[in-house]
């Protein structure tokens, strides 16, 4: 279970789809800023020994995407480049905490949700797109993003009570949810 409120709608589908060089652009970016993310929390959180070796696995195989998408660009003839980035992650930390251990907390769930929006953009994606290739290297990445999400969602429970994770897990949710209904269409992962 990916713990989303909400699911993504056929507009969202076609959009990528009739920019799918944008998309894998920004795919790049997000699994770039993913092993960032995690590499992130390491430094922030080094007296937390449980999330040490997690966060380092996660920010290498996060990094080995991101070098696989490069792949697929250049197979495509297609260059890696800046990019505007969506809103979307910046709008859904705004929820977190400001205080610990709740950010740290807050932190873990919000990126349990990105990767679960990225799960659920990855199946979509795999099931429209035309070419079998590309089709088959979304499939492959299911099972990836959805034991991120596992992973991060983990973290949060072995660090508080597991009743008060779920709900606050339910609340960030609802929040994604709403930061998403607001996203500009661009032909991003997360718009």
């Amino acid at each position: 279970m990916l713990s989303l409120a909400s699911e993504t709608g056929p507009d969202w589908v076609r959009r990528a789809l009739a920019q799918l060089d944008e998309v894998l652009v920004d795919h790049a970016h997000c699994e770039k800023k993913a092993a960032s993310t995690a590499l992130s929390l390491l430094f922030r959180y080094p007296e937390h020994a449980p999330l040490l070796r997690p966060l380092s696995e996660l920010a290498r195989e996060e990094l080995g995407h991101f070098e696989a998408v490069l792949g697929l660009l250049e197979a495509r003839g297609a260059r890696f480049r800046r990019q505007r980035p969506s809103p979307y992650a910046g709008r859904l930390l705004e929820a977190c905490r400001s205080r610990e251990p709740g950010r740290m907390l807050d932190l873990l769930l919000c990126c349990a949700l990105i990767e679960a929006r990225s799960c659920e953009r990855f199946r979509l994606l795999a099931a429209a797109v035309g070419e079998p290739s590309l089709a088959t290297f979304y499939r492959g990445l299911l099972a990836s993003e959805a034991r991120h999400h596992g992973v991060y969602v983990a973290l949060a429970t072995a660090l508080g009570d597991a009743a008060g994770v779920r709900e606050r897990l339910g609340e960030l949710a609802r929040h994604e949810a709403d930061v998403l209904s607001q996203m500009p269409p661009l032909a991003r992962l997360h718009c």
